[in-house]
């Protein structure tokens, strides 16, 4: 049996079609998540155009130089990650190891930066609920806070999801399974990062810098 037969699955043709198919599959999936993300993004709107006050007042709440610090990690992240997804095209294999490697490490850095904003943020009671501590003003902060954490509490969701894959698909790589015929694995797990990055590219200004001035 072929080294190309062994990755090929028995209901395709040939890797050229297997490819296609599963990069097809991961637009489909990404469009779920554009759909879901989506819906979170036009609810915050929403809110915020009928608070906008209240949710200005709340934006101060959060700290943008751990936010600005964590956008400037994921972007690299992207970088490592389109790094490894062109070493793998070209069959490199330590390198493309690498640079999956380094992803992981800066998915895990942007993870312990939002569990210490989380943290932060339980210290001041802030925290969507009985106990929230601005009880002295606006109560429409609130709102503003149970967005915050369900945005953010599903990208983070998302990157821990990530993180796993790109460990998955570093070891493949480290094992020497991904050529410059065979690298679909690597493409779409590339894509799926890039999306998340990008939520995160939207979420930062969203929450953080509008109505700071």
């Amino acid at each position: 049996m072929s080294e190309a037969s062994t990755r090929l699955a028995h209901h395709f043709d040939d890797l050229k079609q297997q490819k296609e198919a599963t990069t097809l599959g991961m637009w489909t999936f990404l469009i779920t998540e554009i759909l879901f993300f989506g819906g979170l993004f036009a609810g915050y709107a929403e809110y915020r155009s009928r608070f906008p006050e209240a949710f200005a007042h709340g934006s101060h709440h959060l700290d943008i130089v751990l936010g600005t610090i964590n956008t400037a990690v994921l972007i690299t992240s992207s970088l490592t990650m389109a790094m490894g997804v062109h070493a793998a095209q070209l069959g490199r294999r330590k390198k493309t190891t690498v640079f999956l490697l380094l992803t992981i490490v800066f998915g895990l850095v942007f993870l312990g930066i939002k569990a210490v904003e989380y943290w932060h943020k339980y210290e001041e009671g802030l925290i969507p609920g009985a106990g929230f501590g601005l009880q002295g003003e606006d109560r429409q902060q609130m709102l503003f806070f149970a967005f915050y954490f369900l945005m953010t509490g599903m990208h983070a969701l998302h990157m821990v999801i990530g993180v796993g894959i790109v460990g998955i698909i570093a070891f493949f790589a480290w094992r020497g399974r991904y050529t410059p015929d065979y690298y679909g694995p690597v493409e779409v797990t590339g894509l799926y990062w890039h999306f998340v990055d990008i939520v995160w590219i939207f979420l930062f200004p969203l929450l953080y810098l509008i109505g700071r001035h």
